[in-house]
């Protein structure tokens, strides 16, 4: 009797195939990535993209470790690894050298799917964006990341949608690099930028609301004001001044245009803000600065659940590629979250989307199955398919 060769079941999670479904036809609009030889590419866009997002959402702490499951772990060899697998010196010249013009398109049009998805909080405020820089910790060999003697770091450039919760923009340089020249680049026209004094800048000011930009910016309270209208302040109100002004000195430093300038008080700390935005009242104005450390908060979780400061790239260009690998899955994990639980992310969802995932692979899981969960799977995946013509 002949011998019947059962093929085996490709091993798939349906859960992490519903997490990175948005991608799926962003994946056939990216810029096509081409081969710079003859032979053909060893690792294709997609390949290169489903490494990045296991990366970040599995927890890897090195290129070495997320290279060994590639390589051990069956799912990762079957879903993400490209066929015939990859080697770490591949990998790294792979991450370093191509992939990043695709990356910035996937991250700019999954934002804007996830606008579309995420409520909007604040809305009566405007359209707040966030901006900071975050200092990322780099190694000697690191040459392009001039920080101090002995100390090399980068220098990410973020700016932050306040009222969806997600990033929106992100630029990179040496640690460091300036962050006021990124100020313009981020907003777009109507958008206000929301700022930590670091940011302070009177010709700033003046050229932000000829772009028709606007700024919500703390300044340093010893900043020369020179009152052009005083507004009136409510009774019992936080608040103990509120003036439009020129800034500066005189002949010196001073703003050509008058700005408005709001002063308050929170447990005992007096707060001095700058801003262009006369048509939010003055607490309005107060609660909108208020919102900035939304961004503090995005560096400190992203940094910390994400992992997207274990380095697996030593170029500024492979650097980049990394943290637009961050930015995506944490846009993927906003949508997820929203989509399947009407929540924000949150670490909790992060460990129960890795669990669930690792559970169905235990189990499994796959399209055979005849009861309803199977018809549920065989549904999603014609779905899956569909999205991609």
């Amino acid at each position: 009797m002949a011998h019947i060769s059962i093929p085996k079941h490709k091993i798939q999670s349906l859960t992490f195939d519903k997490f990175k479904f948005p991608l799926v036809k962003l994946l056939t609009l990216a810029p096509e990535l081409h081969s710079r030889g003859d032979r053909p590419l060893k690792m294709t866009f997609e390949d290169q993209l489903n490494a990045l997002v296991y990366f970040h959402l599995q927890e890897h702490k090195s290129a070495r470790h997320l290279i060994q499951d590639l390589d051990e772990n069956e799912f990762a060899k079957q879903n993400i690894a490209p066929d015939g697998g990859i080697s770490r010196s591949s990998f790294s010249e792979i991450i370093n050298g191509r992939g990043l013009e695709q990356l910035q398109f996937i991250f700019e049009n999954l934002y804007n799917q996830a606008v579309g998805v995420l409520p909007k909080a604040h809305a009566e405020l405007g359209d707040l964006v966030s901006i900071d820089g975050s200092l990322i910790d780099a190694v000697l060999s690191m040459h392009w990341a001039d920080y101090r003697k002995n100390s090399k770091k980068a220098k990410a450039h973020c700016g932050f949608d306040i009222n969806h919760g997600i990033p929106n923009k992100i630029f990179l340089t040496e640690g460091n690099g300036g962050e006021r020249p990124f100020v313009s680049r981020i907003l777009s026209k109507g958008q206000t930028g929301v700022m930590d004094r670091g940011y302070q800048s009177h010709k700033d000011f003046d050229l932000l609301q000829e772009e028709s930009k606007h700024f919500v910016c703390r300044i340093k309270a010893r900043t020369t004001r020179t009152i052009v209208k005083q507004n009136a302040i409510k009774p019992d109100s936080h608040v103990f001044y509120d003036a439009a002004t020129l800034l500066g000195t005189p002949n010196q430093n001073q703003t050509k245009n008058p700005v408005r300038v709001v002063g308050y008080e929170i447990s005992g700390v007096k707060y001095y803000v700058a801003t262009d935005r006369h048509d939010l009242t003055a607490e309005q104005v107060a609660s909108v600065y208020k919102l900035r450390w939304t961004i503090e908060n995005f560096f400190k979780w992203w940094k910390e659940h994400l992992k997207v400061y274990h380095l697996i790239a030593r170029s500024e260009y492979g650097l980049m590629v990394q943290i637009l690998g961050g930015l995506i899955t944490y846009l993927l994990m906003a949508i997820y979250c929203q989509e399947q639980f009407n929540e924000k992310v949150s670490i909790k969802r992060v460990r129960q989307l890795r669990t669930t995932i690792l559970n169905e692979l235990m189990n499994g899981q796959n399209l055979d199955r005849g009861n309803s969960n199977g018809n549920n799977i065989v549904k999603d995946q014609k779905n899956l398919k569909q999205a991609k013509t």
